[in-house]
């Protein structure tokens, strides 16, 4: 007998074992007895169990996931008896059965105690893969291979490794296991290891393993990276980060901060250099020039670097002296060299604002010189308003003539209705505001003003006037000559007879002589009334050549007056 047939038990001792502890029959069956190994034959193994009785196994039932079946004559081994006597009068048993009823019992122990497992990964299924943990099969998601995607999980089956069981349940025999989460505990462990290692401030060499749109992924040892924003990567504009770098490049970058709590890491090249903006107040001050290039062109404006980690911001209103609701990149394109003006800097904010129109030409204190007020200039109507007319001076600038400007006896409203877009007009330089940008026309003040032909008027004073229109209210006429101003009589002032206070009886050019009953200069209106006139004539005559107590009749002293001043 060898050595190890003498170390394990023998039949006989078996039988008495299984005597001896077990009261009948129906509590053999069921349960997980140990047996003893009497032959191998081809792929079975004969086991004997007691009670005389021996069953056959599989060899295959005592092989690990891709191993061959470590077994042989003598050995003890623990199944499952399912019945005592098939119809060959043996023992159904299995050790399959007994390994997985050890195998459930000790994983639901490790399963309530948050353990790690040990399994091997024998099979690829639909989803994922099949793991033995020991007799019992789990599945293993294709989700929780591990921490990236695996293409070929060959290297990965038929090895022991651990696991983490995520849910068990015995009765529908399902256990669902992870790899992934026990690679994401070693990675943070190592993570934490090395990261209370660092410092914020400290200079490293990392590999780029990822690139963004927000920035790159920098590993600084195995499994611990950080996060280099694309912000920190150049003092200049960086548009898109694989501008600066790309995937495997070797860099050196700086730590700027290590959160305690997630163990994040926020990196940092531009940070290696001496910060371009410190100081940068006395190196560009305002109103002077510099040149510079066009980096990036957006809506609102032209970004302008002048050193390199230095922009400034040209706004679109900053852009051109004429060209107004343009894009910008109507005016300048990228990479163009600028001559530009510093208007102001802000060293706490990092901001410049940039003109580039006060390098050129100033057109509006161009055309104050050579267009001085009182000047005549020709144009065509550009634009009309309710406010006014738009002449154009030039191809890019208009000066305007507001309604109040377009004639001397017409409201505005009634004087634009005159002018048609296209039309070409004579008008005055009446002002010219360069820093507004502003030109101010007149077409009226073209002529001479109606007001100042008909000399110094006065309240009280007769004029003679010509009938220009008749109207049902009164009769519109022209004090003095042709070019004289307009002025209304209206009906109750066309007589003192109220017979008389008709306008019809008025023809267009018509003389009548009235009296000035108002005048305000400012409003350049002029108030006239025939029948004041004829009043204070009367008046007059009675004063002249009749007394209350001489008997004449008013005829009679009004005949009298009229002699009088024919022989005048």
């Amino acid at each position: 007998m060898s050595q190890t047939q003498s170390m394990n038990p023998t039949r006989d001792d078996f039988a008495e074992m299984l005597e001896a502890s077990l009261l009948d029959r129906q509590s053999f069956e069921d349960n997980v007895v140990t047996g003893l190994v009497t032959a191998i034959e081809k792929d079975v193994a004969v086991i004997d169990v007691g009670l005389k009785t021996e069953g056959r196994v599989p060899l295959k039932e005592f092989a690990s996931a891709g191993q061959p079946a470590q077994i042989k004559v003598g050995d003890s081994v623990e199944v499952f008896v399912e019945r005592i006597e098939n119809a060959n009068g043996e023992a159904v048993i299995s050790r399959d059965k007994a390994r997985r009823e050890e195998a459930w019992d000790r994983l639901e122990v490790q399963f309530k105690d948050e353990a790690r497992v040990e399994g091997v990964i024998f099979n690829r299924v639909k989803g994922g893969f099949t793991v033995d943990l020991g007799g019992a099969v789990a599945f293993l998601p294709g989700s929780q291979v591990d921490i990236r995607p695996v293409r070929d999980a060959g290297p990965l089956m038929n090895i022991p490794q651990p696991f983490r069981i995520l849910k068990m349940d015995k009765r529908r025999g399902n256990i669902v296991v992870s790899r992934r989460s026990i690679l994401e505990e070693d990675r943070a462990e190592h993570r934490q290891e090395v990261v209370r290692e660092l410092n914020e401030g400290d200079e490293r060499d990392g590999v780029v393993k990822n690139i963004t749109d927000y920035g790159a992924f920098v590993e600084l040892a195995p499994g611990v990276d950080g996060l280099l924003h694309v912000t920190d990567m150049s003092w200049s504009r960086v548009n898109h980060p694989s501008e600066v770098l790309g995937v495997n490049d070797t860099v050196k970058v700086k730590i700027i901060k290590i959160n305690p709590e997630t163990h994040r890491i926020s990196l940092g090249i531009k940070q290696l250099q001496p910060d371009p903006w410190q100081g940068v107040a006395a190196k560009y001050p305002i109103s002077a020039k510099f040149k510079g290039r066009v980096t990036n062109i957006t809506d609102y404006g032209a970004f302008v670097e002048l050193e390199e980690g230095i922009e400034g911001l040209v706004h679109v209103s900053e852009m051109s002296w004429v060209k107004k609701n343009v894009h910008p990149g109507k005016v300048v394109s990228t990479s163009q060299e600028v001559e530009v003006m510093v208007l102001e800097v802000d060293e706490n904010k990092r901001r410049i604002s940039l003109g580039l129109k006060q390098c050129l030409d100033n057109p509006w204190e161009r055309f104050a010189e050579e267009h001085p007020i009182g000047s005549v200039i020709e144009g065509e109507i550009k634009n009309i308003t309710e406010f006014g007319l738009f002449v154009g001076l030039n191809e890019e600038m208009d000066g305007m003539v507001h309604l109040s400007d377009l004639d001397w006896n017409k409201s505005g409203e009634e004087a634009i209705k005159d002018y048609n877009k296209g039309d070409m007009v004579k008008a005055k330089v009446l002002d010219v505001d360069p820093d507004k940008e502003r030109i101010s026309l007149g077409i009226k003040q073209v002529g001479s003003d109606p007001m100042e032909s008909v000399g110094e008027i006065n309240r009280g004073d007769d004029v003679t006037c010509t009938v220009t229109a008749v109207e049902t209210g009164g009769v519109e006429v022209q004090v003095g000559g042709e070019g004289g101003p307009k002025a209304f009589i209206r009906k109750s002032d066309l007589s003192k007879d109220r017979n008389e206070q008709r306008p019809e009886r008025f023809a267009v050019g018509d003389k009548v002589d009235a009296r000035v009953t108002g005048f305000d200069k400012v409003s350049r209106r002029i108030s006239l009334s025939i029948k004041a006139r004829e009043v204070a004539e009367e008046k007059e005559a009675v004063e002249q050549y009749g007394s209350a107590d001489s008997g004449a009749s008013l005829g009679d002293i009004l005949g009298a007056a009229l002699k009088g001043q024919k022989k005048d």
